[in-house]
């Protein structure tokens, strides 16, 4: 009989089929010709082997050990010479520093890996936000410069020397000036070379303009106090906190430090001394810090101004100028009940806002002062130097580009054809520069509109230093030699000044011994080791505002008519993609926002209510229209957006910034407007459908837990009388009946407590667990289709004003009479639960999942079979299936898998295959390691030896992991507090995560 379908023999055959090449042909790429490996190496194919190792050595040791030109071999040969500071499998740490913040890198075989904040460090206290842990990402970025480059033409570093400096006496012999346009320089190795430059260039001036501006602050300050300077915040000896649109946990100023105080009066230690500080947050758009508020209260950006001069009328006694909050009674409300709470704890209260308009910190100015904040919560005389820049003075070099008086331009960390408002009057006011020098890494919006780029080296392969806060200094010291053929811009601009120095590394080092190192009485070996010095700081004093107030009240009331007509827009930065620097790092852009839950776009965030009235559907492309700039978004429905306001994300909308980032969202930046010499949030825009749709990429769709037993809140007044109150812990549990016997856990038993009172949402450790256990990157298609590979994720709920009822966006349109704007938020940090019953291994048909007599759920990858049967059988839905293989698949190109960012993946932790399911490990990899140094030194491992990747990243150390059959473990106390209970407890499962009920603040409204 004749077959009628076609068998194949075996696997071989089919995969000679071409169905099968065609559909795989992203799985299986050709290997490169030897001629193609060897080219440019002076190697052939008939090299003997030992010249063919002498002339290779190492491939990836290639990047660690030479400043090389050319991308590193990827293809590894054992070491000839081994460095001496190098031993295979065992990592080396560096201290360095990033933006001021005192860091530690790990290295491994040369390569760095892995960034974590130093503990020691002042600043950060230990903790990193997102942008610091995905910074080591930014060091193998393919779309980073080669070289140096003059028009186009790829140049050598002596030929561009040679041009700049005889274009440079051309242009001091004219008379014209020379401008160095930065961000903040608090490098003060910088700030010397800079004065060198200019001492051989006296026509130099040097402009400091930062992307997101605080010059209002201190214009108010020096108005206020005869100091123009940025005050350091003290959230931590603060009984009450009010904000207005200061996003201090997110974004504002300098938000690992402030997380860091913020939390220390409310976590699980003060509220076991039952203390707690009250905060209050008037804001336009939910922020980070918002949703962490005890009290949330929605405001236009029109009513801003007028509510603080009502709150400063009622603590001083003073004039409002006859400001009224008529149109928002609820505002109108809180502020009086704000001001008695902010008199009662006189001397220990703090008011901060957001706005860059002087006029309004002189106003907050004056509250603190009445309250007695400086001295207290507010530090003068130890300023932070951590934004100085200028609006006025970069309108004013506008103004001197257009009128032929600059003869060269030279731009430092600073891209202000992307971030200036008058991008458009300054890309035409460039052409009239003779010489423009752009230092970027890449060819970004400024450099393009630039003769020279003299690419700068990533501060991982610098050397370098900081001082953010006065008294506090950080060294910068390379981890690796330079990848690319890139200079330091210091040093670019020594030796343009004809400076003998040879090298940084000796500028730098000289003039520490000369300042810093002479003054501390220390060693520049002390300082390496270290990481940074401080010096004793000033004792603060008390200081009265001697400032006239009465020209701030009357702009005030004025400015705020202006904004009350159409729809009144807040442009903000994003806690994960900031001001748009890091707009190339593929880890930002798939972190998700903390509030929205949106990867890979900025969008239109507007209140779903006052959407309905205008008829605006989710994700509906609109165009947002200023007076005179406009772009095209998505909508999102956002709970908790003021009415008649609508926010965008700064820091998208990139054009140069890499294969990653450009194209990405678009850019809010044109919407800021110089009003009295500040960029401030002062526009007003019209939405007008495009008829377009786009859906997008959102990693948490649904916002309501159905009733069931996963997030717990209580009051602090609760608490006070009941510290089990909401817990869940009390009367009886229910009945649950065990299938399978006890096993003893005799060594180890590893668990983990999550605090909710302490977790902000923040991301740090979504970005910090990719970044330890090389979790892929998959991009926005992806993501839309639910196919995110985080280990970790941060789920965010919703609770709206209606007595604690749960409930949908969509159901609470309908059911609520309320406007959506009063919502209280909890977020909650959700991982593999490890659970001693764990439902994912019964089902598992090949032991691929299987539990350790440690506790720990594993998952053996080359078992698995991909039968999804696990993630299935998950109640907590934290495994993650690989749909393709990610790490060598073009279709995921520029994420993690080309040559150079593979560079970036930690060797302990084996790199997943498509098929294959995975989830979080518990950093397996770093008990292992602690329980081997443990070994070594002959001791037994100690609480604190091993900390997961996501407990030391956590600015509010909301995270404990440890031993539980250690007592005295901190996780064990942790784990019988009365606030801890488990999530779905009910389904007996036994997770091996406890969470502790999350704790609010009402204040005076209980009472």
């Amino acid at each position: 009989m004749e077959r009628t379908k076609k068998y194949w023999k075996g696997l071989e055959e089919v995969q000679k089929t071409t169905d099968f090449v065609e559909k795989n042909k992203h799985e299986f790429a050709e290997p490169l010709p030897v001629e193609e490996l060897l080219e440019g190496s002076g190697l052939n194919a008939s090299t003997p082997r030992r010249d063919f190792l002498k002339a290779m050595g190492f491939g990836l040791g290639a990047v660690s050990l030479a400043a090389c030109n050319v991308a590193p071999v990827v293809k590894s040969v054992p070491y000839l010479i081994k460095p001496e500071e190098v031993t295979p499998g065992i990592p080396n740490f560096y201290n360095s520093s990033y933006k001021g913040g005192s860091i530690i890198v790990k290295t491994r075989e040369g390569r760095p890996i892995k960034i974590e904040g130093n503990p020691k460090c002042i600043i950060n206290n230990g903790g990193l936000n997102a942008q610091a842990q995905a910074a080591v990402l930014d060091l193998y970025d393919i779309s980073k410069l080669k070289g140096p480059v003059f028009n186009g033409v790829d140049k050598s570093w002596e030929e561009i020397d040679n041009h700049v400096k005889q274009e440079l006496a051309k242009v001091q012999a004219s008379g014209k000036s020379i401008v160095l346009v930065s961000n903040t320089v608090s490098s003060p190795s910088t700030k010397a070379a800079i004065a060198d430059f200019s001492v051989a260039y006296p026509a130099t001036k040097h402009v400091m303009v930062d992307p997101v501006s605080y010059s209002g602050i201190l214009k108010a300050n020096q108005a206020s106090f005869g100091k123009a300077v940025l005050p350091q915040y003290r959230f931590d000896k603060a009984n009450v906190i009010v904000s207005f649109g200061a996003d201090f946990l997110g974004s504002w100023i300098s938000p690992v430090q402030f997380t860091k105080q913020y939390v220390k009066n409310r976590n699980l230690a003060s509220l076991e001394e039952k203390k707690m500080s009250r905060h209050i947050q008037f804001e336009s758009g939910l922020s980070l810090t918002g949703t962490k508020a005890d009290s949330r209260i929605a405001i236009k950006l029109s009513e801003e101004g007028p509510a603080l001069l009502n709150l400063y009328a009622a603590i001083t006694g003073a004039s409002n100028g006859g400001a009224s909050l008529s149109a928002n009674n609820a505002a109108d409300a809180a502020v009086k009940l704000v001001a008695r709470e902010l008199l009662a704890a006189k001397g220990a209260a703090l008011v901060v806002s957001g706005s860059n308009d002087v006029a309004i910190q002189n106003i907050v100015n004056s509250i603190n002062s009445a309250l007695g904040a400086y001295g207290t919560t507010i530090d003068l005389d130890n300023p932070s130097y951590q934004y100085l820049g200028d609006d006025a003075a970069f309108a004013i070099l506008l103004s001197d580009m257009k009128a032929g008086k600059v003869g060269a331009v030279m731009f430092l960390n600073s891209n202000p054809a992307y971030f200036s408002s008058a991008a458009k009057d300054f890309a035409e006011n460039i052409k009239k520069v003779n010489l423009t020098i752009s230092f970027a890494d890449r060819i970004d919006e400024t450099a393009s509109l630039c003769q020279i780029t003299a690419p700068n080296s990533n501060f991982l392969e610098s050397w370098g230093d900081d001082n953010v806060v006065d008294g506090y200094f950080t060294i910068v010291q390379p981890t690796i030699n330079p990848i690319y053929n890139t200079r330091q811009a210091e040093m670019s601009m020594l030796k343009w000044a004809n400076s003998p120095v040879q090298d940084y590394y000796s500028y730098v080092r000289a003039n520490w011994e000369k300042t810093v190192l002479a003054s501390a009485g220390l060693k520049w070996d002390d300082i390496l080791q270290s990481g940074f010095v401080t010096i004793a700081a000033k004792p603060m004093v008390t200081t009265q505002t001697v400032a006239d107030v009465s020209n701030s009240v009357s702009t005030i009331i004025k400015q705020s008519k202006s904004l009350e007509k159409d729809i009144q827009l807040q442009v903000y930065q994003s806690v994960a993609i900031g001001s748009g620097e890091q707009a190339n790092n593929p880890f930002l852009q798939e972190t998700p926002d903390p509030v929205s839950k949106v990867t890979w776009d900025n969008y239109v965030a507007i209140n779903p209510k006052y959407a309905q009235s205008l008829g605006l559907a989710q994700y509906d492309i609109v165009t947002v229209k200023g007076s005179n700039y406009s772009i095209d978004l998505p909508i999102l429905h956002q709970p908790g957006q003021a009415q008649g306001t609508v926010s965008v994300a700064l820091g998208y909308g990139r054009k140069n910034a890499g294969k990653v980032g450009d194209n990405v969202g678009q850019n809010a930046y044109p919407f800021l407007s110089l009003l009295n010499g500040t960029l401030q949030n002062n526009t007003t825009v019209t939405l007008t459908k495009t008829g377009g749709y786009e859906e997008l990429a959102q990693t948490q769709t649904h916002h309501t837990f159905e009733g069931r037993s996963i997030i717990n809140e209580a009051s602090f007044a609760e608490y006070k009388k009941d510290p089990a109150h909401g817990s869940g812990n009390h009367g009886k549990k229910h009945e649950t009946h065990d299938l399978w016997n006890k096993y003893d856990q005799p060594g180890h038993n590893w668990v983990m407590a999550i605090d909710l009172n302490a977790c902000t949402g923040c991301g740090a450790c979504i970005v910090a667990c990719n970044a330890e256990n090389n979790v892929p990157v998959v991009g926005k298609d992806e993501v839309r289709r639910r196919r995110e590979m985080h280990w970790i994720r941060i789920d965010r709920y919703y609770t709206f004003d209606d007595g604690g009822k749960q409930l949908t966006e969509e159901d609470a349109i309908v059911e609520m009479e309320g406007n959506m704007e009063n919502i209280s938020v909890v977020h909650q940090p959700m991982m593999c639960q490890h659970c001693e019953h764990a439902p994912c291994e019964t089902v598992c048909p090949v032991l691929a999942t299987v539990h350790s007599n440690e506790g720990i759920n594993h998952m053996a990858y080359n078992r698995c079979v991909g039968t999804r049967y696990c993630a299935n059988n998950c109640p907590y839905k934290v495994r993650r299936f690989n749909w393709f293989n990610y790490w060598n698949d073009s279709r995921f190109d520029n994420y993690l898998n080309n040559e150079f960012t593979q560079l970036v993946l930690n060797p302990d932790v084996t790199t997943r295959f498509r098929g294959v399911m995975e989830k979080c490990s518990m950093c397996v990899q770093r008990i292992q390691a602690g329980k081997l140094k443990a070994k070594i030194e002959k001791r037994t491992l100690a609480d604190g030896d091993v900390k997961v990747a996501c407990q030391q990243t956590c600015p509010a150390n909301a995270i404990v992991f440890g031993d539980a059959n250690d007592p005295n473990s901190e996780v064990s106390k942790a784990l019988t507090n009365e606030r801890t209970y488990y999530v779905l407890e009910e389904l007996n499962v036994q997770s091996g995560v406890g969470y502790m009920t999350k704790i609010t603040n009402k204040g005076l409204q209980e009472a």
